[in-house]
């Protein structure tokens, strides 16, 4: 683990949920992995509730609710919470409460761009932040 990562992980001292892997369902919506928290201090997050025009991946230009540094990949597509599985609302999860849609989640917000800038003359330390 390099400097650069180890100085992110420092600043990143926020919980967050994330939903990964979004694959089309064919109706129109996604689907995706079942979410899972990232906990600081080796994988928090840092939420910075900033409003900025951002360009997508696609080239079209949309404005970013929030700026977030990351310790690990996310997906574009994805989505964020901040807060742990158990602040999300019981309404989005089934009977069980294994499950939560990110979709009936208030306060979930998509990945609407990932970035992952390696250091420089390095190609192991990276620093990661997600658009939302």
């Amino acid at each position: 683990m390099g400097n650069i990562e180890n100085t992110v992980k420092k600043f990143c001292v926020q919980t967050a949920v994330y939903w990964g892997n979004p694959v089309n369902d064919g109706y129109g919506g996604k689907t995706f992995d079942d979410p899972i928290e990232l906990l600081p201090p080796s994988n928090g997050v840092r939420w910075e509730e900033v409003t900025q025009l951002i360009t997508t991946g696609n080239g079209k230009e949309i404005v970013s609710k929030a700026k977030i540094l990351l310790c690990q990949d996310v997906d574009e597509g994805g989505y964020l919470f901040l807060g742990t599985l158990d602040d999300l609302d019981d309404s989005s999860g089934d009977s069980s409460g294994a499950y939560y849609d990110p979709l009936k989640t208030n306060g979930a917000y998509e990945i609407k761009r990932f970035d992952k800038t390696p250091m420089v003359k390095k190609t192991d330390q990276f620093v990661r932040t997600a658009y939302l």
